[in-house]
């Protein structure tokens, strides 16, 4: 039983769906997944296990930022043995050729985080994606005809920067949209040797200024939810 979390031993399954808010993990259990029940409600960040197309699946609230992030991927693999997370968020648009609601795949996520700096001294780590859940979550949204954008994202330590104007540099370098979560849940998965995942749905535009209500970003970010679950059924887990 973990300090954060505290389900017990075999409560949650070994594919696991990450959304910040956990109303939204309230609401992808109770539409989602079958025979859904509650594990966890420690400090409001409710967790769920259930099922999907008959295969264990659980989906956990994580909140906002890196560091509440952290703290239940670290005691999801420690204590849980999850072996794929995939984070099922909201993101900020930074291009214009991405509009509200569309999905993003995460092939890798750049950060102002510290988080990183302290962890490799000074070096730059480079968080990206399982290739193996990427290609996976691809071919699902192709299958399911859902149209998604593959590329680089950034996560802020700041939802209200100080200096917002420097995303533009990360843009004329190929980032298309900023969360806050992505960088720590890579870098976490490739320590522990885990397959991780970032989708995020287009909650509002930084660009044109466009936005979702709270209800919105989370009840109607249903287009992800079925590609991400069936890429992590698509990818084995270790035998």
């Amino acid at each position: 039983m973990s300090t954060h979390i505290g389900a017990s031993p075999g409560q949650i399954a070994p594919r696991i769906l990450l959304p910040g808010d956990p109303r939204r993990a309230t609401w992808i259990a109770d539409t989602f997944l079958d025979d859904a029940s509650l594990y966890s409600d420690v400090r409001g960040m409710l967790g769920y296990s259930g099922s999907y197309r008959g295969k264990p699946v659980s989906v956990q609230g994580t909140g906002m930022g890196q560091p509440s992030l952290s703290i239940y991927v670290n005691e999801l693999i420690r204590d849980y043995d999850v072996q794929q997370l995939v984070r099922v968020g909201s993101c900020g648009a930074l291009s214009e050729e991405l509009a509200i609601r569309d999905v993003v795949l995460a092939i890798s996520a750049s950060t102002d985080s510290a988080m990183n700096k302290i962890r490799f001294e000074g070096l730059d780590y480079a968080a990206t994606a399982d290739f193996g859940l990427l290609r996976a979550a691809y071919d699902a949204a192709v299958a399911a005809g859902t149209p998604v954008t593959v590329a680089k994202i950034f996560s802020g330590d700041a939802f209200y920067s100080d200096r917002p104007e420097l995303l533009q540099r990360m843009v004329e370098y190929g980032v298309v949209a900023v969360e806050m979560e992505a960088n720590a849940l890579y870098t976490l998965a490739a320590k522990h040797g885990r397959r991780a995942l970032c989708l995020c749905t287009v909650s509002d535009h930084i660009v044109s200024g466009a936005e979702t209500t709270a209800q919105e970003r989370e009840q109607t970010f249903g287009d992800m939810i079925p590609v991400a679950l069936d890429a992590m059924l698509a990818t084995a887990l270790p035998s």
